[in-house]
């Protein structure tokens, strides 16, 4: 877990006095890690609308009790692949309309990062614990468009971001 007790306060402010309801947080992440990740952080989007979206039907057991979206798994050398998850989470930010979105990595997240930038959405991206050495490849190009940007390693945190606030394995 996140070792700042505040990190839900901070990441997902109270946004219920401004639309009257529950805060909506939309959850990406591919397979893998990033998942596994993206589980250990859930706890702090109690009192939240969540939905989830990955790239396995096989994790919706995981998380019973909230919407769940399934998109294909795509990167950088599979373009066609990646247009298709484009399609696909532009459709499910659009009828989501969240108030936040969150991502622990890959390129469905940092898909999604800026859609729901378009829309308005505050975006929070925490960098898989996997890059040590560097940060990901989305990582990077999403950090700076992110309103949270986050490392799971304190050698690689910088003034303007990323920043470390722990890790959560």
């Amino acid at each position: 877990m996140l070792r700042d007790a505040g990190f839900h306060r901070i990441a997902l402010p109270d946004l219920s006095s401004q639309k009257g309801v529950r805060p909506k947080v939309l959850a990406v992440s591919s397979g893998g890690g990033h998942w596994v990740q993206m589980m250990r952080i859930k706890h702090a989007f109690e009192g939240c609308d969540v939905a989830f979206v990955t790239v396995h039907e096989s994790y919706r057991a995981q998380v019973p009790d909230h919407r769940f979206y399934l998109v294909n798994d795509a990167n950088r050398w599979t373009k066609f692949a990646l247009l298709k998850a484009a399609s696909r989470l532009a459709t499910i930010v659009w009828n989501e309309k969240p108030d936040v979105v969150i991502s622990t990595g890959a390129a469905p997240g940092y898909l999604a990062l800026r859609f729901g930038r378009l829309l308005g959405a505050r975006t929070i991206w925490l960098d898989s614990i996997a890059n040590a050495e560097k940060l990901s490849m989305s990582g990077d190009y999403v950090g700076r468009c992110a309103d949270l940007w986050l490392t799971q390693w304190p050698h690689l945190a910088r003034p303007n971001g990323p920043h470390y606030w722990g890790s959560v394995l």
